[in-house]
């Protein structure tokens, strides 16, 4: 199923005002949590540009539609920093989907490292396809 998405003109009203949401107050999460399976392989190879992902919540090839298009962002921390901060981002997109469980296969800009496996990515809720 689809993450319960809150209207804002219901969380306007909870945080008090017609534009809290923009002007401060409670953030809105616009991403859903997914971890990291691996790369697509078969038996003899492995495909680094393909990964694969499971979405928290997803558990079927039908549910997976609503992600098809959808970014994805790895967030690393590195050591030295950049533009004043530590933390790096890989941005992605949700291709396909990758058997009959809910995982999907996914595309980053720069191939995700082997360290990265077993670890988590945030699915966000855009681009909308509805």
């Amino acid at each position: 199923p689809q993450p319960p998405l809150v209207p804002l003109s219901d969380c306007a009203a909870h945080l008090g005002g017609p534009a809290a949401g923009a002007m401060g107050g409670e953030s809105i999460r616009l991403y859903v949590s997914g971890s990291i399976q691996g790369y697509k392989r078969g038996l003899r190879n492995q495909y680094e540009h393909t990964s694969l992902i499971k979405i928290a919540g997803v558990e079927s090839k039908a549910e997976v539609d609503f992600y098809l298009g959808k970014r994805l962002a790895y967030i690393y921390k590195a050591k030295t920093e950049k533009k004043g901060s530590k933390y790096r981002v890989v941005w992605g997109k949700v291709m396909r989907p990758h058997g009959n469980v809910g995982v999907v296969r996914a595309k980053f800009r720069k191939n995700l490292p082997p360290s990265s496996i077993g670890g988590r990515v945030r699915v966000m809720l855009y681009p909308s396809r509805i």
